[in-house]
C-alpha cells in the first residue's frame, strides 16, 4: 500500500512560539526557521541543536521540546529513522501537555511515520491515536485517524482500517475538504480491495484520481496511480503498465525519489524484457544516490551533534584550564606571604589521601556486601517466589549462608572453597530465576568447560551471570532468558540472550551492569553489550582460561 500519510508542517511551530519568550533569547532558533523556509536543513538542524542547548540551560523546557520536535522531523525526511524516533521521544519530557499540544500533535504523528517506514506497525497506530487525542483541529484529526487506518491495513486488520475510513467520511461536509476526502476515498477503495481482490475498486479509485486532478494536488495523484496500478497489474497489465509509468512521472514531478522507486519496480515487472533492462538500471542509479544522499544526511546530523558536543566540552575544558591557572597563581600569591600556608596544603592532601583510602576500603567492602548479600538475598527470594513449595529450612540455610558470609566480610576473612561442582552451581543459579512468567534455558554448561578454571575467576564469572540475571528481574521484562556456554582452545564465551525491553548504553551502567564490566576487566576478557537490536539485549562475555 503506498504510504500516503501526513507530515504536520514544521513551520507551525515557530508561530505558536512567538509571544511566549523574548526576541534576543530566540536567535538560533528563529536562524532555524529561516534555514528551514530555504530548505537548508543541515543548517536548520544545525541552529536547532544549538538552541536546544541554550534553552535547556535557561530552563525553557518548552522551546528545548520544540527544537527536538523539529530535529526529529528533519531526520525523519532525510531517512534516518532510528535517530529521528531518538530525538522524537527525547523531546517528550520537555513538552508541556497544556501549552505545547501542536508540538506534541507533531511529534507523536512523526514516531507514528518513522515506525510505519521501519514497519513496526502496531507501534505507529499508538503514535498517532496519542496525536488524535491532543489534536485540537478536527481537519487534522481526520488526517492523522487516515493514518492510523493506514497502519491497520498494513498489519491486515482491514476491519478496523475501513471502520476507519468509513468514520472519516460521515464527517459533516467532508467533500468540501476536497484533498482529505479524495485521501480517505482512495484509502478506503484500495483497503477493500486489499481484503477481496474481487472487490471492484475501480469506480472508487478513479473518482478519487478525477477529484486529485481537478485539485491539483499531487501527492494525491502520486498515491492514485500507485493503487491503480496495484490493483489492474494482475487483471490487466497493460493498464497497470500505464497507471505505473503515470506514477512514475508525477513522483519525477514531485521530486520524490521513494516514490519513483516504487513506480520503477513496478514498470520492470509489467515492462517486456527489451524495455526492462533500460528501467532496471535507473532504478539501479537512482536507488544508489537515494542510499548515498541519506547515508551523507545521517551522517551530518551526527556530525553536527557531535561538533556541538566537542565544542561544548572544549569551552568546559578551557574554563577548567583557566580556573586551574587562577588557583595557580592565588597559591603562588600565599605562598609567598606565608612559609606556613604549605604545612598546613601539605597536611590537609594527607588527610585526603587518608580519607580516600578508607573510601576505597569502605568501596571494596560494599562490592562485597552487593555480591554476597545483596545478590545472595535476592536469589533466596526468586526461589521462594518461583517456587510453590519451597522448603523453609532449606530458605532458612541459605539465608544462614548469607549471613555466614556476611560476618567473614566483616572480619576480612577470605572465602572457603566452593565443593559444589560449579556447572551445578551456575545451572541451579540460573534456573532459580525460572517462574511462570520468566523462562530461562542453559545451553553448554558442561562440567568440562571449566577445567582448569580457577576458583576466583570461577567466583567472578559467578557474579557476572548473577549479575545479568538480577538486571534482568528487576528492568528488562523479559519473558525468555538464554544462556550459551563454549570453549575453543583455552577461550571460553559465554553468550546471554533476553527477550526484554532492551536498553540504551548511557541506561545500562545505571543498572548495576557496570560491575559486570569490571570484573570481565579483570579477568582480561571482554563483554560486549548489543543494544542495536530492535527488542531485547544480547550480552558476549569471552575470557581466557588461564
Amino acid at each position: 500500500m503506498k504510504k500516503f500519510i501526513f507530515l504536520l508542517p514544521v513551520i507551525l511551530f515557530s508561530c505558536n512560539k512567538n509571544n511566549r519568550t523574548a526576541k534576543s533569547d530566540r536567535t538560533d532558533y528563529d536562524k532555524a526557521y529561516n534555514y528551514l523556509k530555504t530548505a537548508e536543513k543541515d543548517s536548520a538542524f544545525k541552529y536547532f541543536n544549538k538552541a536546544k542547548d541554550f534553552f535547556i540551560q535557561e530552563d525553557n523546557p518548552s522551546f528545548a521540546g520544540s527544537c527536538l520536535v523539529n530535529m526529529a522531523i528533519l531526520q525523519c525526511e532525510n531517512g534516518d529513522y532510528y535517530g529521528s524516533q531518538e530525538t522524537a521521544l527525547s523531546a517528550i519530557k520537555y513538552l508541556n501537555p497544556q501549552k505545547d499540544t501542536l508540538e506534541i500533535v507533531g511529534n507523536y504523528n512523526n514516531l507514528g511515520i518513522t515506525c510505519q517506514n521501519l514497519k513496526e506497525y502496531n507501534k505507529a497506530a499508538q503514535f498517532y491515536n496519542k496525536a488524535v487525542g491532543f489534536s485540537k483541529d478536527p481537519i487534522d484529526q481526520l488526517t492523522l485517524l487516515n493514518n492510523k487506518a493506514i497502519s491497520y491495513t498494513y498489519l491486515k486488520k482491514h476491519d478496523s482500517a475501513i471502520h476507519i475510513f468509513n468514520k472519516i467520511l460521515a464527517f459533516p461536509n467532508i467533500k468540501v475538504h476536497a484533498k482529505i476526502f479524495s485521501k480517505v476515498y482512495d484509502n478506503l477503495a484500495y483497503t477493500k480491495f486489499s481484503q477481496n481482490p474481487a472487490y471492484n475498486a475501480e469506480p472508487e479509485l478513479n473518482e478519487a484520481l478525477q477529484i486529485r486532478k481537478e485539485t491539483n494536488d499531487n501527492d494525491g495523484l502520486n498515491a492514485s496511480f500507485y493503487h491503480l496500478t496495484e490493483y489492474f497489474e494482475n487483471k490487466d497489465p497493460k493498464k497497470a503498465l500505464y497507471y505505473a509509468n503515470e506514477n512514475w512521472q508525477i513522483a519525477k514531478k514531485n521530486n520524490s525519489p521513494d516514490d519513483q522507486l516504487k513506480a520503477l519496480q513496478k514498470i520492470i515487472t509489467l515492462e517486456s524484457s527489451n524495455n526492462s533492462k533500460h528501467f532496471f538500471l535507473k532504478y539501479q542509479n537512482l536507488n544508489d544516490s537515494l542510499q548515498t544522499a541519506r547515508n551523507k544526511a545521517k551522517n551530518q546530523f551526527a556530525l553536527i551533534r557531535f561538533d556541538a558536543e566537542k565544542m561544548k566540552n572544549e569551552i568546559a575544558e578551557n574554563e577548567a584550564e583557566l580556573l586551574k591557572r587562577n588557583i595557580g597563581l592565588l597559591s603562588l600569591s600565599i605562598l609567598l606571604v606565608s612559609g606556613g600556608f604549605w604545612y598546613k596544603k601539605r597536611k590537609k592532601r594527607l588527610e585526603q589521601e587518608k580519607e580516600l583510602e578508607v573510601k576505597n576500603t569502605q568501596l571494596k567492602m560494599s562490592k562485597k556486601v552487593h555480591d554476597v548479600v545483596a545478590n545472595g538475598i535476592y536469589q533466596v527470594m526468586t526461589k521462594i517466589e518461583n517456587q510453590e513449595n519451597f522448603d523453609k529450612e532449606k530458605a532458612l540455610d541459605e539465608l544462614e549462608f548469607v549471613y555466614e558470609k556476611s560476618r567473614d566480610i566483616s572480619y576480612e576473612k577470605e572465602d572457603a572453597k566452593d565443593e559444589q561442582d560449579f556447572s551445578e552451581k551456575i545451572s541451579n543459579s540460573i534456573g532459580s530465576f525460572n517462574n511462570d512468567t520468566v523462562k530461562t534455558y542453559i545451553a553448554g554448561n558442561e562440567k568440562n568447560i571449566w577445567e582448569n578454571v580457577s576458583q576466583p575467576k570461577q567466583e567472578e564469572i559467578y557474579q557476572i551471570i548473577r549479575e545479568l540475571l538480577v538486571n534482568m528481574k528487576k528492568h528488562s521484562k523479559a519473558s525468555v532468558v538464554s544462556f550459551r556456554f563454549e570453549r575453543i582452545n583455552n577461550e571460553i564465551t559465554i553468550h546471554y540472550k533476553d527477550n526484554g525491553i532492551g536498553m540504551s548504553g548511557a541506561v545500562m551502567y545505571k543498572n548495576g551492569l557496570s560491575n559486570a564490566v569490571s570484573r570481565i576487566e579483570i579477568l582480561k576478557g571482554q563483554i560486549i553489550f548489543d543494544t542495536e537490536t530492535e527488542k531485547g539485549l544480547k550480552v558476549d562475555i569471552s575470557f581466557p582460561v588461564y
